[in-house]
């Protein structure tokens, strides 16, 4: 039920922010997707499987970038790896997937290239492939190559038989070199390493899910009781996400959360109070006592 709930409430929460964080001058949803692991006593949750001694649950999330809302989630527990719950998610065909190393698996870059559906992660360091053209790199961009390349790796055309993208990046920041790897052949080499560092919002979004509600200590054991604690959270993080994109406030989350909480019984316009909440006044509130007749 908190699920639907869930679902149902980003339904409406996305007709009403379409357009409002937007970066990138390109029309495809952009998501990213990532995993977080919350740890749990094994002696306590037994079903919570993860390592000898220690159990967890792990919550995958994807984040939609307009907006930054969290747009669709799987809690397992801690063995469940990413790739396998990546598997299962459907994206729509034209969606650009950013993920990280841990999504590298050329079976599922192949299904999502058939499918019509962009990915742009990072290329692990000991993939093999073969340099089937070499693009213009742009200038003053920091764009080390641009490459078109097919994996060569045993068993890689077979998985992913199509060609893909190699962009390697020189951070100067932090003096790093960055190497990318997508399917999508039109965007800008500046482009694909921009996208990638967008990516970095799926982690801020795990650190404020953890710092200000309370997925860390639960109020059951049972599974059940653990997943409606973390979908409650979600559906919190929604709300306050919805809240935070309709002020003309500037609020950071930390103090959106921070005066709501203050301000949970005291009898206000909400909208007005987002919008000016050192202005916005308590309404003066009369509530009718209904007399009882025990005659």
């Amino acid at each position: 039920m908190y699920r639907d709930v869930f679902f149902n409430l980003y339904n409406r929460c996305k007709v009403g922010v379409t357009g409002r964080t937007r970066k990138f001058r390109f029309k495809n949803r952009l998501v990213s997707i990532d995993s977080s692991v919350i740890d749990l006593c094994l002696s306590l949750y037994d079903w919570a499987k993860y390592r000898r001694t220690k159990g967890a649950v792990k919550l995958h999330l994807v984040l939609d970038h307009d907006g930054y809302l969290p747009s669709y989630a799987v809690i397992t527990n801690g063995k469940v790896s990413d790739v396998e719950v990546a598997r299962t998610i459907q994206f729509e065909p034209g969606t650009i997937v950013v993920d990280d190393r841990g999504y590298n698996d050329y079976s599922l870059f192949g299904k999502w290239t058939a499918q019509g559906v962009y990915f742009v992660t990072r290329m692990k360091d000991n993939a093999l492939y073969e340099v089937v053209q070499k693009r213009t790199v742009p200038q003053n961009r920091n764009i080390v190559s641009d490459e078109v390349i097919s994996l060569t790796g045993i068993g890689a055309q077979e998985r992913c038989p199509c060609l893909l993208r190699r962009v390697e990046v020189y951070d100067p920041e932090t003096d790093r070199t960055f190497v990318f790897l997508t399917n999508h052949m039109k965007l800008g080499a500046s482009t694909v390493s921009a996208v990638y560092k967008d990516r970095w919002q799926i982690e801020l979004f795990f650190k404020a899910l953890k710092q200000n509600l309370k997925i860390k200590t639960f109020v059951g054991t049972s599974a059940n009781a653990v997943k409606i604690q973390i979908w409650t959270a979600l559906i919190v993080m929604l709300i306050l996400k919805y809240l935070q994109l309709k002020s003309q406030y500037g609020w950071s989350l930390s103090n959106l959360v921070a005066l709501l909480r203050m301000n949970l019984f005291t009898h206000r316009n909400l909208w007005a109070w987002l919008d000016s909440p050192f202005e916005t006044l308590p309404v003066q509130y009369n509530p009718h006592q209904l007399t009882l007749n025990f005659v």
